[in-house]
């Protein structure tokens, strides 16, 4: 699985070059752009909501005037240590919500470049197919949902973890790697659609490359830490490279 992790990462390099040579800027910019807007709204008015939401569960619980009472540095501590915790999960659910909410709204322009990208490695003239494209579209979606679905619920799960006090420090990283590999799925089913393999068989196909999923959604979060210009690259970035990450992979197998 590392070996696929270190090939997903290699892959964004080669997306950059590719995007570049080929002059796919303004796919990659005005989705890029529309991503930046929306994620920047949402991140603030979800912080802060996420934010009073802890603080409250703590007056309400009681949590806060028992701490009071207790004089305890260590449970002070560790108490701080949770709701640090609890944010960041609840933060990478934020990420998860709003991640299916643009495939949902972009995966037109997702299908359409995935599908241009594998044209052009191959070197075929790029034919546009509405019939394709709409098929393309509605799985994507679909896809989107069932994700969105069980990311969720392993989300919850994970939230639980994180209320106990040792276990809990291992849950945002467990949520991360949820998030990288679920990112990346959706970006790898556009490649496998268009090799005919069912839903089913995409997931299967994927769970035995999951390197690739992970290792391309990692890259994908780790380009959210430059502020804007990351912000505006990465969701188109992330599909080109898993277009080429997986155009050596036997697909139809």
């Amino acid at each position: 699985m590392l070996k696929e992790i270190v090939i997903a990462i290699q892959a964004y390099r080669k997306a950059h070059v590719f995007i570049g040579k080929h002059r796919l800027w303004k796919w990659i910019l005005i989705p890029g752009l529309v991503y930046m807007i929306l994620f920047s709204i949402g991140l603030y008015f979800f912080w802060i909501s996420a934010d009073t939401a802890v603080s409250d569960l703590s007056r309400i619980t009681g949590v806060d005037r028992w701490l009071h009472h207790q004089h305890s540095a260590a449970w002070s501590f560790i108490l701080i240590l949770v709701g640090i915790m609890v944010r960041l999960i609840m933060m990478f659910f934020y990420f998860s919500l709003f991640k299916y909410l643009f495939l949902i709204l972009g995966s037109p322009v997702f299908a359409y470049l995935s599908e241009k990208t594998e044209s052009i490695i191959e070197g075929k003239e790029f034919q546009f197919d509405s019939s394709v494209f709409f098929h393309d579209m509605g799985r994507g979606i679909k896809l989107a949902f069932r994700n969105c679905f069980w990311q969720t619920v392993y989300t919850v799960f994970i939230l639980l973890l994180s209320l106990i006090p040792l276990a809990g420090s291992i849950a945002p990283v467990i949520s991360g790697l949820v998030e990288c590999y679920y990112y990346g799925f959706s970006m790898l089913d556009y490649s496998c659609e268009r090799h005919q393999l069912s839903p089913s068989a995409s997931i299967h196909f994927i769970s035995q490359r999951r390197g690739l999923a992970i290792g391309n959604g990692l890259v994908f979060y780790l380009m959210h830490f430059i502020p804007f210009v990351g912000w505006v690259l990465a969701p188109s970035y992330a599909l080109v490279a898993a277009t080429i990450s997986l155009y050596h992979q036997n697909i139809e197998s």
